[in-house]
Parts: structure tokens; sequence; C-alpha cells
């Protein structure tokens, strides 16, 4: 690997951690709730009120933020691994059991790790499928050759099977 690339990595992961770290330490994201707010904007949300839970997950947003990062240079822009990081959030705070013992955040920051390997898998699932309209070369002229010029179609196979055996018969 050449140094320029090394620089160019260097440069790209250092620009996504800045931004990351402005997005988490700006005004991007409501300040967490204290153990007494969070309590009781859990109750009301068990009671129904839809505000509590919209306040929950703005106000846990910072958590998506901080989960996400570790992700940051697996192939998916921050940006996505937030949104897919908010789904988990939201996936969280709804399934959320207070009666288990264990603290809101804990519980989420697991429901954000576990939608974004999900997507991260299904990313690597997606890149190893090609496509017959994937490009493997150019020809002598530049032009782009795809998949699907180089592939028989139905009615050429039979007539190369032919010559080929008549090829074959003659020559021996």
């Amino acid at each position: 690997m050449g140094i320029g690339l090394m620089v160019l990595i260097a440069v790209a992961a250092a620009q996504g951690a800045i931004w990351l770290a402005g997005y988490i330490g700006g005004n991007a994201f409501p300040q967490p709730l204290s153990e007494v707010e969070e309590k009781e904007a859990l109750e009301a949300m068990q009671g129904g009120d839809k505000e509590a839970r919209q306040r929950l997950i703005e106000h846990n947003l910072r958590l998506v933020a901080h989960v996400v990062k570790k992700y940051a240079n697996k192939g998916t822009e921050s940006d996505d691994l937030i949104s897919i990081g908010a789904i988990g959030l939201i996936k969280g705070v709804d399934t959320f059991n207070q009666k288990k013992g264990t603290r809101l955040a804990t519980y989420c920051a697991r429901c954000i790790e576990n939608e974004v390997l999900m997507h991260l898998r299904n990313q690597k699932k997606l890149k190893s499928e090609v496509s017959i309209y994937s490009p493997i070369g150019v020809d002598r002229e530049g032009n782009e050759i795809l998949l699907l010029d180089v592939l028989a179609s139905g009615d050429e196979v039979p007539d190369t099977v032919e010559v080929n055996m008549i090829m074959a018969w003659v020559t021996d």
C-alpha cells in the first residue's frame, strides 16, 4: 500500500471522527434525561403517554451516536448508521421492561447494536451478489463489457454445442 493511499485513509478516518464528535458534542442531540426524569417518562409511557415515549427517544439519541461510532468504518455512511441505530433505539424504548432491573440505556444500547449488526450482515450478503448488468471489463475500443454480453443466450447454446461436437468429430 502506497504512502499516498495511507495518508488518504488517515484523513478520511480523521474527518469521520471529527464529524461524529461534532455531532455528539454539538447541540444536535438533546442532553440525556436524569434518572428521575427517565423513570417518570417510562411510567408515563407505560400509561400510554406518546409524548413521554417521544421524549425518551429524543433524549437517548446521543446513545445512538455513541454506539454506532465503533462501526463508522464498516462501509456504511455515518448518517445511515445513525438512522439504523435510531430504529434500534425506538425498538428498545418500545420493548423495555422496568421490572427486569436493567437501565434503559443498557437495554437500548444492545438493541441499537443489534440493529446495526443486522444491517451490516445484510449489506455483506448484498455485496456478494452479482448482477448480470455488472461491468466486468472493457473491450479494445474502450466500451464497457457487461456480464450479460459474455453470457450466451438460450438460442446460441445449442448452436455452439453442435459446432463444438462437429469440430471434435472432424478432428478425430
